[in-house]
């Protein structure tokens, strides 16, 4: 892979998480009825950024498949699971069983042999 692709690969992989933490951050409110909570959600700044995260990581991913086969970029693109789950527990203190760390540590083991063979 080119530094170029690597480099785009690891904006998205970054975008692609901080935009997940920004929605979940926006959406862990606590307010007396859903229109108050959605109220709260939509004057939030964290869920702007989720939204304006979510865009680049769009155009990213454009950039990623222009100058990637398909094949290759949803295997690489494979890791953004790994890195939501990871900074989810690591800033929301959610749950890793045995079971999903197995399951990340397989997907990493994956995604390394992609990009070792690419």
């Amino acid at each position: 892979m080119s530094p170029l692709s690597i480099l785009v690969w690891l904006l998205n992989v970054l975008v692609d998480t901080v935009g997940h933490m920004a929605f979940k951050a926006a959406a862990v409110t606590q307010h007396a009825s859903e229109a108050e909570r959605w109220r709260a959600m939509l004057s939030n700044f964290k869920l702007w950024l989720g939204i304006a995260c979510f865009i680049l990581e769009f155009v990213l991913w454009l950039v990623l498949l222009s100058i990637l086969p398909l094949s290759l970029g949803v295997l690489l693109g494979a890791i953004n699971m790994v890195a939501i789950v990871v900074a989810g527990r690591l800033l929301f203190n959610e749950k890793l069983d045995p079971m999903r760390s197995v399951g990340l540590i397989l997907i990493t083991f994956g995604v390394a042999l992609v990009g070792v063979y690419a």
